[in-house]
C-alpha cells in the first residue's frame, strides 16, 4: 500500500515567495489567482520534503499519514 501524506501550509508565516512551488517535483502547490501559493494536490505528494526543507518561513509541515 503506498504511503499517503499530509501537507499543511500556514498562511500566516506563507509569504508566498514560491519556493515551494517550484521545488515540489509533483506539483503539489500552485500559485491562486490572488498570487497566494495553495496546496492543490495533496494526494500526489511523495513525502520528500523539499518544501519543508526549503521554505524560509517554515511555513510548509509534511507528514506521514497514519493507515
Amino acid at each position: 500500500m503506498p504511503k499517503k501524506f499530509k501537507v499543511n501550509l500556514n498562511p500566516k508565516w506563507c509569504k508566498s515567495c514560491g519556493i515551494c512551488v517550484e521545488f515540489c517535483p509533483k506539483r503539489v502547490f500552485e500559485f491562486s489567482k490572488d498570487g497566494k501559493v495553495r496546496v492543490v494536490r495533496e494526494g500526489d505528494c511523495i513525502g520528500c520534503k523539499n518544501c519543508e526543507l526549503r521554505c524560509p518561513d517554515y511555513a510548509v509541515e509534511v507528514w506521514e499519514e497514519e493507515a
